[in-house]
């Protein structure tokens, strides 16, 4: 009986679906037939208008004390972030105490403050479901808060006290340092990573400030009072950039604030100065390797560039995308991986700087016994965008891809408020991405040409290579004097 039933079941869904499918090959029938020219259009010729966003304009004021605070309502959630970015790093860093910065950061969030001492921040968040994250990278540090807006009293509360008067607890101190530590000990493990920082000190200096990094007697040198001194001396409310975005009401935010943050006097502020890169053989091409026992070559291969301001930036990054910045239709991706099967994961990367000067670099990782020729593929690629004009279709792919990314600039109220943020603590106007958007429509093929003549420089190229040394200099050697950098023991 059970299966009869499900039987005849199963034929009505059959009539149902085969009823509907009709109905609807009829209707496609009938609409299509006033559409010939339609059903002809090839979908690769077809075109589309660019994409216009206006996205919403946050409110901007300044505190008595010189905080500065962006505002966003959004009431789809109730939940409301806050960020807070501080003019801070690692720059400050002393040479003997590299690190410094990051151990404050971290010590910031875990080591309480106020009158909540470590755990009862921890108990407190997990009771309401507040989230708290504080660091302290290169050129900034950052702070967020994420809450249900019922819970904001509270969550302001521990993240005005974290951020004003960290209580650095010793035994959190020292639990922090054990794992920076542990994290150097494993920091030779990875040759993507390591690849990835002797690229930057072969390029900037090991010294310098954008390259350096921390040891385990650079970390062992640091102490509780050392933190305490950080904070005092680099993180005051006049340096502090704030973003609230969520559900709320402006004026009860605007007294919130006012009640956390409102009695923290101003102090000086450091000005975020990087030290100019020392012109160490930066107009010849060089070479390094380092020796690791790998199946496949990591490769970096790149120079020095330029800072988002300079006037080439927006022709540079298309340049770059059409190198190798744009993945599956770039020139390096189709002609490293895709017509000769040197590598799987190839590209180009544009990283411009704002406070410190940009790099440009091609990477990949192939097999040992193709590394030398991945080399002559990525200098014969520059020298192609350095001695041609795109192609139309090159350029036309490459606009339309960053114009219509555009709007993931501003795809949702915090990432809105996070750019301006980022915008003015780099001293950028407002409306750099716009202008950047702009500029980028109106690019000419000979712009690109000028662009890469100007700033891709193969006879400067700094080539650092990670894998097994017995192999290694032989494939290298064509590119110029090969020196082996030897990585000092981490422990």
């Amino acid at each position: 009986m059970t299966r009869v039933m499900q039987m005849n079941k199963r034929r009505r869904g059959q009539t149902f679906v085969l009823g509907v499918g009709m109905v609807c090959c009829l209707s496609t029938l009938t609409a299509c037939a006033g559409l010939n020219e339609w059903t002809t259009t090839d979908p690769r010729t077809m075109t589309f208008a660019p994409v216009e966003f206006t996205p919403p304009e946050p409110e901007r004021l300044v505190l008595e004390n010189g905080m500065v605070v962006y505002l966003l309502e959004d009431h789809e959630l109730p939940l409301i972030t806050i960020t807070a970015t501080i003019r801070t790093g690692s720059w400050l860093d002393s040479p003997d105490k590299v690190g410094l910065a990051s151990l404050t950061g971290a010590v910031m969030r875990t080591g309480g403050g106020g009158r909540f001492s470590a755990e009862e921040v921890d108990e407190e968040l997990e009771q309401f479901a507040g989230r708290i994250s504080i660091s302290i990278g290169r050129e900034s540090g950052s702070a967020s808060l994420d809450v249900l807006s019922k819970d904001l009293p509270r969550g302001l509360e521990i993240f005005a006290a974290l951020l004003r008067t960290p209580t650095f607890d010793p035994a959190r101190v020292e639990l922090a340092k054990l794992q920076a530590m542990e994290g150097i000990r494993r920091r030779q493990d990875q040759p993507g990573s390591i690849v990835g920082r002797e690229f930057l000190k072969s390029l900037y200096g090991a010294g310098h400030p954008s390259a350096r990094e921390s040891t385990v007697e650079s970390i062992r040198r640091i102490g509780r009072d050392d933190l305490v001194s950080f904070h005092r001396e680099t993180v005051h409310p006049n340096g502090i950039i704030l973003g609230v975005t969520g559900d709320f009401q402006r004026d009860e935010m605007l007294n919130a604030l006012r009640a956390a943050f409102g009695d923290w006097r101003p102090g000086t502020v450091p000005d975020l100065t990087i030290p100019e890169v020392a012109e160490h053989d930066a107009a010849k091409t060089a070479v390094w390797f380092i020796d690791k026992d790998t199946t496949q070559t990591h490769l970096r291969v790149g120079h020095l560039s330029i800072k988002e301001s300079d006037p080439d930036y927006a022709a540079l990054t298309i340049a770059n995308d059409i190198l190798g910045g744009s993945s599956f239709r770039s020139r390096l991706f189709n002609d490293v991986r895709t017509k000769r099967g040197l590598a799987y994961s190839v590209g180009s990367r544009l990283m411009a700087g704002t406070h410190d000067q940009g790099v440009w670099l091609m990477r990949a990782e192939t097999k040992t016994e193709s590394t030398q020729e991945v080399v002559e593929r990525f200098v014969a690629n520059v020298n192609r965008i350095r001695s041609e004009l795109v192609s139309d279709e090159e350029l036309a792919e490459a606009k339309d891809a960053y114009v219509n990314s555009f709007v993931f600039s501003f795809s949702s109220p915090s990432v809105i408020v996070s750019r301006l943020i980022e915008l003015e603590y780099d001293g950028l106007p407002k409306d750099f991405l716009q202008q950047l958007r702009d500029k980028v429509v109106k690019l000419t093929k000979e712009e690109i040409l000028a662009a890469a003549q100007k700033h891709l420089h193969p006879e400067r190229l700094k080539i650092v290579a990670v894998g097994p040394g017995k192999t290694l200099p032989a494939a290298l050697s064509t590119f110029g004097a090969v020196k082996e950098i030897k990585l000092p023991p981490e422990g």
